[in-house]
């Protein structure tokens, strides 16, 4: 089937007892048991929970995987990884990557996990930062917030060359745009907060992989550790999840737009957009994905006075945490996502005063334009 019939019909057969063609919400904590020895079926929604199994065979599915768990939030879902290791044990990272992943790896420093941040469009750099206990190569691409590209295939060849678990975090791209699984690696993250439910409406997370081997560790990790998706935001999730194909479509065709409109303007530095040919990856961008996403990153002439003054200028472009919903947002780096990192950090990773991110919504694009227009013209 293709990615748009799978969206809208993996694991959302009609309710046998009433024929809704929607899952249902099953806001139940138990479930009746058939006998004291049963095996197998739903007992309670900690463990499982009959909306919640729907929404993950759906994502496994659009992702090429065969196993699903959806979490709390997209951190839960990396709480869930990161719970895979041991005191000593090291993780080489991304270094332009999603400065919630930082804080949870500064918190996992205190029971003994050591870390090294990366630039991962150099191979070189990567291996040359694997220790012998180095157990996991945690990438990210696109990046949050530069639009980094790099290389899934190549780095989950290394990864494994090391014996390392390869994780990626696809909530930029989603499984629209691109399949990390099919590239090699291990497990796929994603904050399903973003593009995944896509109307703002639901915090959650998700993690997708194939191997048997990581499944009983990771159900333990959802299951016992107790950061379930609930019921209602399973039912967001699964419709949200079956838009996305038009939605990304959508988001793509305004960000491009915007893209080339801001990249002409005077008061802009540079715009960093995968789908625009000047992209350090653009590339690399073409052969990995099958889109660019909605998503750009843009550096204004000037500096903090004058990121600051657009970011609150804009009217349709809402001044916000989060992304990929269908409205459009505007975040301001330094002291949004990334607020946690010192400025050296900052510095370091190009999250500079004069940065500005934009998650571009589904409005029309001439209202989109003219809001930066009339947004700039304050600058």
């Amino acid at each position: 089937m293709h990615f748009e019939t799978i969206a809208i019909r993996v694991g959302q057969e009609p309710d046998p007892a009433t024929g809704s063609v929607i899952v249902p919400i099953y806001a139940t904590s138990t479930f009746r048991r058939q006998s004291i020895e049963q095996e197998g079926g739903y007992e309670y929604s900690r463990v499982a929970n009959p909306t919640r199994a729907a929404a993950e065979q759906c994502l496994a599915a659009l992702e090429g995987g065969k196993y699903c768990l959806l979490f709390a939030s997209g951190m839960a879902a990396e709480s869930a990884v990161i719970g895979l290791l041991k005191p000593g044990e090291h993780v080489v990272c991304i270094r332009d990557v999603y400065g919630g992943t930082m804080s949870l790896l500064r918190l996992a420093e205190g029971r003994g996990i050591r870390y090294t941040y990366v630039d991962a469009t150099r191979l070189e750099e990567v291996a040359g930062a694997i220790r012998p206990e180095t157990r996991l190569l945690w990438l990210e691409s696109p990046t949050n917030p530069l639009t980094y590209v790099v290389d899934l295939q190549a780095l989950a060849e290394l990864g494994h060359a090391h014996g390392l678990l390869v994780v990626v975090d696809n909530t930029f791209a989603t499984p629209y745009l691109q399949n990390p699984l099919a590239l090699g690696a291990d497990i796929v993250v994603h904050s399903a907060t973003k593009y995944l439910g896509g109307h703002s409406d639901l915090i959650g997370g998700a993690l997708v992989y194939n191997r048997d081997d990581l499944h009983d560790p990771l159900w333990d990790q959802q299951a016992v550790g107790g950061g379930i998706l609930s019921p209602f935001e399973s039912w967001l999730l699964l419709r949200g999840l079956k838009t996305l194909a038009v939605r990304m479509r959508a988001h793509e065709a305004n960000a491009m737009a915007v893209a080339r409109y801001l990249q002409e303007h005077p008061k802009v530095e540079q715009v960093l957009y995968p789908g625009l040919p000047d992209h350090p990856h653009h590339a690399l961008a073409r052969r990995q994905m099958r889109g660019f996403g909605g998503m750009l990153a843009v550096y204004l002439k000037g500096g903090r006075e004058q990121a600051v003054r657009f970011c609150e200028s804009t009217r349709l472009f809402l001044l916000a945490s989060s992304l990929g919903g269908v409205e459009s947002l505007i975040g301001y780096p330094p002291v949004m996502s990334h607020a946690s990192l010192t400025p050296e950090e900052r510095a370091e990773r190009g999250i500079t005063e004069n940065l500005v991110r934009l998650s571009v919504g589904l409005e029309h694009i001439d209202d989109l334009l003219a809001d930066l227009e009339q947004a700039l013209a304050k600058v």
